[in-house]
């Protein structure tokens, strides 16, 4: 995309070119593109591919450096996953549980 054609073409020269002046406008806060999307990626493709509704794969996503599920992902249907976390959001149990899954939290 052309410069002139961008919607802060007008704002330049302004001190905080809408972007507001108390809370500044960081570069990519929330992650780029499907950042969310990795919880069914943590599991290695031999357990995906004998799982099923009755024998769910167990998911400790602290050994992968991260303490906290978010519900922004997808997970695959009729796929059940056991998710252990420190912290888990509401979002992110309701489709671990839509899908037939569990959530364990962790001290």
């Amino acid at each position: 995309m052309t410069t002139r054609f961008k919607k802060n073409r007008k704002k330049r020269g302004h001190v905080s070119a809408g972007h507001g002046r108390i809370g500044k406008h960081r570069k990519h806060p929330g992650g780029r593109g499907n950042a969310g999307d990795k919880l069914w990626s943590l599991v290695p493709q031999e357990v995906k591919a004998k799982s099923n509704k009755e024998s769910a794969p167990m998911i400790d996503v602290t050994q992968f450096g991260y303490f906290k599920v978010l519900g922004k992902g997808v997970l695959p249907e009729n796929q059940a996953i056991v998710v252990k976390a420190k912290l888990v959001s509401k979002t992110a149990e309701k489709k671990i549980k839509e899908a037939g899954g569990a959530v364990v939290l962790t001290a």
